[in-house]
């Protein structure tokens, strides 16, 4: 079985042969229901927790399934578990009733209700990147192979390639190793694309056109963010994290500052538009985060579980992390700026890859984890959601 690499640490050019990409249409449900779930109480902000109790889902279906009546009924739980026997899962996104995720076997499946819902193909290269826009109706998906792939919706037809065949011999074009992230500004139609080679590519969202390449690191860029004030942000396997402005009534980019120069890579990153603030993840098992406050950056340590700390996402007021030894922390971001200790996860056997979330509308949010050991899961996570312990 191919294994995927973790983020990079080091460089290796991957080349692949473009092929035939399909869709194809699954209707069988393919989830698998787990009543029993780990997930920590709530403790003091920032704190790693070291007495795990078992906890009993309070949920018997899918939170799309329940009704306004009872859902802010719901405590902290697993939800459920969703497997498909096709390798790591490598990325994730969520619109509306829908969860898209991509694995290392090239597929990319769309899942409704915890049912495999139906699914399309890319001929080559693991997915490593999902992004959705509602505004272009497409779907970018980014690959080990170096390349990113357009999708239409809502029949998930291909569309495109980034490069273009024509542009592709073109060598500031092109990326010379995997995608490693995609990020998307719909306000101005950019799409924002990281690899392993070290550079950050911008991308027309509207017409696909290639704008600029962005010489961003001294290694692997394994995170891609738009922030806000026209900012972008890089993580690298070179332990920094860097601010780049686009220069006014430009698609330019030059670079602010560096926020972060550290021994650790850098492994993912996300912004909080309403908090002005960035969360970033590191091999050392650390978040960091920095804060945009009168024309200053001012940071943070958030310390929860143990491992690397391999994806990071931001919904609301909560910070969501994956890690290396399988575990997803929580926290929630209080008015006051302070970061509190919401739960720790548990359930997955192997590193968690990638983590989207959503509010439900009820003071709490649905995780969606996808991880090495193959499986996609549910949660629910409330911060005031009373612990049911079980003996």
């Amino acid at each position: 079985m191919l294994l995927e690499p973790p983020p990079r640490l080091h460089l290796k050019a991957i080349f692949h042969t473009e092929g035939d990409d399909s869709t194809e249409q699954h209707h069988q449900s393919s989830a698998t229901w787990h009543k029993n779930n780990a997930l920590s109480p709530c403790m003091h902000s920032s704190s790693p927790l070291h007495n795990q109790l078992l906890m009993l889902s309070p949920l018997t279906k899918s939170p799309w399934h329940n009704n306004n009546n009872n859902i802010s009924l719901l405590q902290n739980g697993l939800v459920g578990s969703i497997k498909r026997e096709e390798g790591h899962v490598c990325s994730l996104a969520v619109s509306g009733d829908l969860l898209y995720t991509g694995s290392q076997s090239k597929n990319i499946r769309v899942w409704k209700n915890l049912k495999d819902h139906t699914g399309f193909k890319s001929s080559s290269g693991f997915v490593k990147s999902i992004v959705l826009s509602i505004t272009y109706q497409k779907i970018f998906t980014g690959h080990q192979d170096g390349k990113i792939r357009i999708w239409k919706l809502p029949n998930h037809k291909r569309v495109g390639t980034l490069p273009g065949f024509k542009d592709y011999v073109k060598r500031k074009v092109r990326h010379y190793d995997a995608v490693s992230s995609l990020s998307l500004d719909e306000e101005n139609g950019l799409l924002y694309s990281a690899s392993w080679d070290k550079t950050v590519r911008v991308w027309s969202a509207s017409d696909m056109r290639f704008l600029e390449a962005i010489e961003a690191h001294a290694d692997a860029v394994n995170a891609v963010v738009t922030g806000f004030e026209g900012r972008v942000f890089t993580g690298s396997a070179d332990g920094t994290v860097k601010v780049w402005k686009r220069e006014k009534g430009r698609v330019r980019h030059a670079l602010e500052g560096v926020l972060l120069k550290g021994e650790s890579a850098v492994t993912a990153l996300a912004v909080s538009l309403r908090c002005g603030v960035v969360y970033g993840g590191c091999s050392d098992g650390v978040v960091r985060f920095w804060e945009w406050k009168r024309g200053v950056w001012k940071g943070g340590v958030l310390r929860g579980c143990e491992g690397a700390v391999l994806c990071v996402c931001v919904v609301g007021r909560y910070v969501v992390s994956g890690y290396g030894d399988g575990s997803v922390g929580v926290w929630k971001r209080e008015a006051s700026g302070v970061h509190a200790w919401v739960c720790a996860l548990l359930g997955h056997t192997g590193p968690v890859k990638c983590v989207a979330a959503v509010e439900d509308g009820f003071g709490k949010c649905v995780v969606y984890t996808g991880s090495v050991d193959g499986s996609v899961k549910v949660w629910r996570v409330g911060h005031d959601a009373p612990v049911l312990r079980v003996c």
